[in-house]
């Protein structure tokens, strides 16, 4: 049985928690109201929470440098303990919008704009304008600009007063820049990135999860092993596996395509661009636009990149009438997709413009959802596990207040979903509202081994596509009927899925990932031929063998072999030749001692095994 993690298992999931949120989104307001009054002149933009923090966006005059994060803290610190109330206040747009120009606040001029006439308008008050003087010698600081009164449009939610926050549980982390709403032709902002928790405890060991987290970067590893780069030549977001990043990637389809078939699929290929008119009907022309690619013009037709394998699949389901004897049919792809992303938000593997997605569909008759859904939960866990992950969260995301398709196949998929993971023994969140409007999803958090949480999986039962693609197979009763259709993908992306991985395991791959799982080191040319002799019979084996042709001293050859992350070194020198065996040293068992040919061959096949 997997262990699913509980909040006193891990102290840092409790970002989750709404006392926490309100602490967050408090706290990038203290942010703000200090950077304002340190830095007059200043413009603010957009606060919002993340994962582990909050940040601001600020239009500064000054450039705000990580030398004056510690002031802007000292600043918070004093408002924290001035324990100023909080305030939430609905307003009237033309009064609202007379006290911004006032202030001289375009980009909340902008979001107020952008507020639909039928919401309700409301901002959080740090302070009163009554009471802001009389708090004015509570503050720690040097910096004084008149009465502690300060607001932001805001939806919320927040705490009732500035005193709440442990002022030892929060720290500002860097400065970056951010365009305004993302856009490279608009004002670049200065952005401000903080973290806070509830307790001191919980920020010190985010603050070593954060430190450790720096020293598995998988940009700085990916470069370190030499296995994959980003050709700013040929274009952002766009990556180049090499040799020994393609070795692993390869391992990974490998299995993946074993597991499939193991498990009752089917595999398909399908083209990387199709007519507009394709991803009109799916709706992706609609509602996905921002996120494709410009279409390209062929023979006078409109053309698009494929964002997205689904509609592929669809096509492939309808090129012929099913029967409901052939159902459900299960349909996975390794598809290539590619979509638009402002380089700004290009990360390493994790954002890309092009990526290989583990798709799958599962085309179903109404009564075959909830094993359906049981049999990809339980393919799910055994392919996580075998990559070493083994501590989930679970959310189920359920109807939205918009929604295509009736209440009685809502609620018919819903609980489907419900019993597969009743049926699983999984915990689950439920997220009330928060599934797409085309039908209800598992989505699946995977932790890593410093404790992260990383989104991975998702399945999510679709109304949508086969009502837009007219999709139908023949009932039992001789009816034309629309199929369930299952979206599902387990690692989400291959791109993101391995930029994981390697966060994971810090680039130490355990021998059946390792792109290189045996290098043997000859002490010196006398014994290389011996030492070819070794790799090439360990090829035949099926393992994966380097030999190091550096000609280096042997010391320098074990240190380069530590630094690659090898998993198995051989040495051979005299006595290795004389004997005709092998001195093994192993990155997770260390000294081996002397062992023959058949030895090391059984014990590398006993440990590749083992995942």
């Amino acid at each position: 049985m997997v262990s699913l993690l509980s909040q006193s298992q891990n102290s840092l999931k409790a970002h989750n928690s709404d006392k926490l949120t309100r602490i967050r989104h408090t706290c990038a307001h203290i942010m703000a109201m200090s950077v304002q009054r340190i830095f007059p002149g200043t413009k603010i933009a957009i606060g919002p929470v993340t994962d582990t923090g909050f940040y601001y966006d600020f239009d500064c005059p000054v450039s705000i440098t990580p030398d004056d994060l510690g002031k802007i803290e000292i600043e918070m610190k004093g408002i924290i303990k001035a324990n100023l109330p909080i305030i939430r206040e609905e307003v009237e747009r033309a009064e609202i919008r007379g006290e911004i120009v006032e202030l001289n606040e375009p980009y909340k001029l902008e979001i107020l704009e952008h507020i639909p006439a039928s919401e309700i308008i409301t901002r959080y008050l740090i302070g009163t304008p009554e009471t802001g003087n009389s708090e004015a010698s509570l503050f720690a600081t040097e910096i004084q600009l008149g009465d502690q009164y300060w607001w932001d449009l805001c939806a919320g939610p927040h705490i009732d007063f500035t005193g709440e926050i442990d002022a030892d549980a929060f720290k500002l982390l860097n400065v970056a820049g951010a365009y305004w709403q993302g856009d490279q032709t608009k004002p670049q902002l200065q952005r401000i990135y903080g973290t806070a928790w509830q307790t001191k405890v919980e920020l010190e060991a985010f603050i070593q999860q954060t430190e450790a987290a720096l020293l598995r970067d998988h940009r700085k590893l990916g470069q370190e092993l030499n296995l994959f780069s980003i050709q700013e030549a040929a274009g952002g977001g766009l990556v180049f596996w090499h040799p020994k990043g393609a070795t692993t990637r390869y391992i990974i389809e490998d299995y993946w395509r074993k597991a499939h078939l193991k498990s009752g699929y089917e595999l398909l290929y399908t083209p990387h661009i199709a007519n507009l008119d394709l991803w009109k009907t799916s709706g992706h022309f609609d509602f996905y636009q921002e996120s494709m690619f410009d279409s390209i013009d062929v023979e006078n037709q409109a053309y698009q990149i494929k964002p997205m394998n689904c509609p592929f699949h669809v096509l492939t389901y309808k090129n012929k009438l099913h029967s409901y004897r052939e159902l459900p049919l299960r349909w996975a792809e390794l598809g290539t997709v590619y979509r638009y992303e402002r380089s700004g938000s290009l990360h390493g593997l994790m954002r890309v413009r092009g990526f290989t997605q583990d798709d799958a569909h599962i085309f179903c008759l109404p009564d075959q959802i909830a094993d359906e859904i049981l049999g990809v939960l339980e393919l799910t866990e055994r392919i996580l596990s075998d990559f070493g992950f083994k501590q989930y969260e679970v959310n189920l995301s359920t109807r939205p207040h918009k929604f295509v398709g009736t209440d009685h196949v809502w609620e018919l998929a819903t609980t489907a979903l419900e019993q597969a993971l009743n049926t699983k023994g999984w915990n689950y969140t439920v997220d009330a509202g928060g599934g797409a409007f085309y039908g209800p999803k598992i989505d699946i958090k995977i932790q890593d081994a410093i404790g992260r949480m990383w989104q991975c999986s998702t399945i999510q039962v679709d109304f949508n596509l086969p009502e837009r693609f007219d999709m139908e197979y023949i009932a039992n009763d001789g009816s034309r009927q629309r199929p369930i259709m299952i979206h599902r993908a387990i690692f989400g992306s291959l791109e993101r899925f391995f930029g994981i991985l390697i966060e994971n395991y810090a680039g130490d791959f355990p021998l059946w990932l390792a792109p290189v799982q045996v290098r043997l080191l000859p002490v010196s040319d006398d014994f290389r031929e011996y030492a070819k002799s070794v790799a090439n019979n360990l090829k035949k084996n099926g393992f994966r063998v380097e030999l190091d042709s550096s000609g280096e001293r042997l010391g320098k050859q074990i240190r380069v072999a530590e630094l690659e992350k090898i998993p198995v070194v051989i040495v051979i020198g005299k006595q290795e030749v004389k004997n005709q065996t092998l001195s093994v040293r192993t990155r997770q068992n260390g000294d081996l001692g002397v062992m023959s040919f058949n030895e090391i061959v059984s014990y590398l096949q006993t440990v590749q095994s083992q995942h």
